[in-house]
């Protein structure tokens, strides 16, 4: 492991888990991203909850504008959940809109469905409810009954020792669980029985950021006196 990322294998497919909470498939030049949430502060303050700094959709360009710039991917797949909701996606700002389109200029770009984002956006790119590169689905919330290798995110699976929690990967060697790329995005422990249950033996939780680390699932459980996971809107389903 080092500041490059994390090489891991899935059906013959070399992928890099990036210190950034992306996926990098070099093969095919795709940079992949999930559960970006633009326009979470918007949305929250819309429905009348606590005022936040509306900052976090320039923060999360920002970062994924740094992937680009030091990838220079010929697609990216947002794997749902990209928007808070529809009415954040229309509500996006004019320069988080030119970031973006800066973004998508010259290169493929998909939008997979999420549960916050169901229908296509008038952002460009194209819209999809999943998409099959290489053998290997990519979607939004892992499928339980998926015989093949997969590629999701949805549950933004969070890890670390000592109580102390940082976005994770999680992977048993045929799924792979990304971490949510957003800013604002919450959590839910990786070892959480709703990520549990759709991985093999041998499952692990890699820790994103500069000192990346790989730590067995069975080890990602929260000890007694730890903060409290967060809460699953829909037990089966994880984070809303």
């Amino acid at each position: 492991m080092n500041g490059a990322g994390v090489s891991l294998e899935i059906a013959g497919a070399a992928l890099t888990l990036l210190p950034g909470r992306a996926l990098w498939w070099a093969a095919e030049r795709l940079l992949v991203a999930s559960d970006l949430h633009l326009g979470k502060s918007e949305r929250i303050a819309r429905r009348g909850g606590a005022l936040v700094p509306p900052y976090e959709s320039a923060d999360t360009l920002g970062r994924l504008a740094a992937l680009v710039r030091a990838h220079a991917p010929a697609h990216v797949v947002c794997l749902g959940d990209s928007f808070d909701d529809l009415r954040a996606a229309e509500a996006l700002g004019p320069a988080d809109r030119d970031e973006l389109a800066g973004l998508m200029a010259g290169r493929r770009w998909t939008w997979v469905q999420g549960n916050h984002d169901p229908g296509p956006t008038a952002l460009g790119g194209t819209c999809a409810p999943e998409l099959r590169l290489g053998g290997i689905a990519l979607r939004h919330a892992a499928e339980p009954g998926e015989a093949g290798p997969e590629i999701s995110g949805h549950y933004h699976p969070k890890a670390g020792p000592h109580g102390v929690r940082r976005p994770a990967f999680v992977t048993d060697g045929r799924r792979l669980i990304l971490p949510a790329f957003g800013t604002y995005t919450g959590g839910l422990d990786a070892a959480d029985p709703a990520i549990a249950r759709l991985m093999g033996p041998g499952a692990r939780a890699i820790l994103t950021g500069p000192t990346q680390a790989a730590l067995p699932l069975s080890a990602c459980r929260r000890t007694a006196g730890g903060p409290p996971r967060r809460a699953v809107r829909g037990a089966a389903r994880g984070p809303a």
